[in-house]
């Protein structure tokens, strides 16, 4: 890990400090064009340009000399796939300069749209009679046809599309013939390349299962699914045969060679400060993709230390898989106004298939509150804070229904979550209670610009005894109030205030839109409305609201979000977040 970090910043000194190469260019004029921006234009043409980056600088299109001879070819191709076939380039060239010139002429329009299909694929074919004929469109659509024969469990269907140009009339007639077929489902599944792990292990994980409706998303998950284990170095699934429409799922995979894997990282947090942090991973322990973890992290708020232990495909309940996880684990957090050192042990099962992820279990914590001595001159403690050692037996259930099209950067769909976990009443001292937490996520896309809502409530119901004060709900960070830090925000006394201590019921609500500005970089806005009260089931209280702006940076491994929330009623007070993926 090391060597390849120093290899990495070894790379960027050299690209740093080596001497550019001066490679012959002109600039580059363009006129006559009216219906592609010039922006466009340089795209096609591989035109070089100012970054986004060099506001500052005087932007003066440069075409490499290399690339002037292919220039004619690649603008007549690029026009005729825009329908302009008759469009003419005057090109001229000085010393230092190359004028275009296009005359575009007229355009191929659509004369007559002609379908003849067994299954309604109307709302796939959006060109209009009189608009102008597009190539790529043209692709476009029969793609998405053929997407939503597999879609729909199609996979014997015959298309045929064909677009029938009258160059001298500018005019085009689209045909498209379909015979949807029958239903096609997938047949058994064969699989290749195992040496350690049992088929049982590989079966639980494919969501292709005989008998069921064809589908290519039920490939991609099963693939995801495999590549979770973390067992693999390769995995393929073919499902190209096919006999009278049953298709069976062939699978190959190559179990890992490296065993172990390491990771250190040195890193800063919004909340906990600066922080490093270690990893030590034992794959496939004891054969059968179980997974052995160690963690340990330090921060200048946090530290903890955890082991964990994962078995998959432990047993099976009418037919589906149920893994068993438990962790052990040591950690020390900071609140604003408390510490909270925990010990803990935790056995739970889980099931995870589509769109539904279940978790269900048992926790032994062992918990000691320390009020810090950090109450600046004007503060007051509103409630006795719930201090002490707490020795906590509880049984849990978490569920999650994710309905979304990407959990790191959704366009559309919702997910739905709850947790309930109840406080076992083991002895005469123990703390008795119910905690509840519910959320609703709700993403809609309209052309580039996204809009989320998020919504979500909590309530600690304490029957007997006290509950730790970290059990309790706090505010704050990414994925609460973004004027605030991670759980910075305690019972809320004012549109403009809140206290240390920890709310009985909670709600928050937040209203986020993106819009991309440029290139992978998107803008948004947000709103965040959050409840916080001492009373279990109380929602009469104040509420703060903030507002704020950010930046997301799309990477392959989701967007880099950058957020600055303030409060409304108290600008002063504000919040800078960092975070890789959405918070909807």
């Amino acid at each position: 890990m090391l060597y390849r970090v120093i290899m990495i910043f070894f790379s960027i000194f050299l690209i740093l400090s080596a001497e550019e190469i001066e490679v012959p260019t002109h600039q580059i004029m363009i006129s006559g064009n009216t219906t592609h921006d010039t922006s466009k234009l340089y795209e096609v043409l591989s035109v070089e340009t100012n970054s986004f980056w060099e506001f500052w600088k005087k932007d003066e299109p440069k075409i490499y000399d290399k690339l002037i001879p292919t220039l004619n070819q690649s603008l007549q191709s690029f026009y005729d796939s825009e329908g302009f076939y008759d469009a003419q380039f005057d090109i001229k060239e000085t010393n230092t300069t190359l004028y275009l010139n296009i005359k575009e002429n007229t355009p191929v329009h659509i004369n007559d749209i002609n379908v003849s299909s067994d299954y309604d694929i109307s709302r796939y074919i959006t060109f209009k009679k009189q608009e102008r004929f597009r190539a790529q469109k043209f692709i476009d659509i029969k793609n998405n046809i053929i997407q939503a024969m597999l879609d729909q469990g199609y996979c014997s269907y015959d298309l045929d599309t064909k677009a029938y140009v009258d160059i001298k009339a500018h005019r085009v007639d689209l045909k498209y013939f379909l015979t949807k077929g029958d239903i096609c489902k997938f047949d058994k599944t064969y699989i290749k390349g195992l040496e350690s792990i049992d088929e049982e292990v590989i079966l639980s994980r494919v969501v292709a299962t005989e008998g069921s409706k064809f589908d290519p998303k039920s490939i991609k998950e099963s693939y995801a699914n495999l590549y979770q284990l973390d067992v693999f170095d390769s995995v393929m699934i073919n499902y190209d045969r096919k006999f009278y429409n049953k298709i069976p799922v062939d699978i190959t995979v190559q179990e890992t060679g490296k065993p172990y894997h390491t990771e250190l990282g040195l890193g800063f947090d919004t909340y906990l400060g600066l922080r490093t942090h270690g990893t030590l991973v034992k794959k496939n322990f004891m054969g059968n993709a179980q997974k052995l973890t160690l963690k340990a992290l330090w921060s200048q708020k946090e530290y903890l230390a955890s082991l964990d232990f994962f078995k998959p495909a432990l047993f099976d309940i009418w037919g589906q898989s149920i893994d068993f996880m438990t962790k052990l684990g040591y950690s020390n957090l900071e609140y604003p106004g408390f510490t909270e050192a925990k010990s803990y042990l935790r056995f739970c099962v889980g099931y995870q298939r589509a769109k539904w992820k279940l978790k269900s279990g048992i926790v032994l914590e062992n918990i000691d509150i320390q009020l810090l001595d950090n109450l600046k001159d004007d503060e007051t403690l509103q409630q006795a804070v719930n201090e002490g050692n707490f020795l906590l037996l509880y049984p849990y259930i978490d569920v999650v229904y994710d309905a979304r099209d990407d959990s790191f950067n959704p366009h559309s769909g919702y997910y739905l979550s709850s947790y309930l976990e109840y406080g076992l009443p083991y002895s005469q001292s123990a703390s008795t209670y119910l905690k509840m937490q519910l959320e609703g996520r709700y993403i809609h896309s309209i052309d580039k610009l996204t809009m989320a809502a998020v919504l979500k409530t909590g309530v600690v119901d304490q029957f007997d005894g006290e509950v730790p004060e970290s059990k309790l709900f706090f505010a704050g960070g990414a994925y609460f109030n973004r004027a605030y830090g991670f759980r910075e925000m305690g019972v809320i006394l004012s549109p403009t205030s809140d206290s240390i201590e920890g709310a009985s019921t909670m709600l928050n609500v937040s209203l986020e839109a993106d819009y991309p500005v440029w290139g992978d970089i998107y803008g948004a806005v947000f709103t965040d409305n959050t409840m916080l009260t001492d009373k279990s089931y109380d929602y009469s209280g104040d509420i703060i609201t903030s507002a704020g702006v950010g930046v997301r940076y799309m990477t392959p491994i989701g967007p880099f979000k950058l957020d600055v929330g303030f409060n409304v009623n108290d600008p002063s007070q504000y919040g800078i977040s960092f975070q890789v993926g959405q918070s909807f």
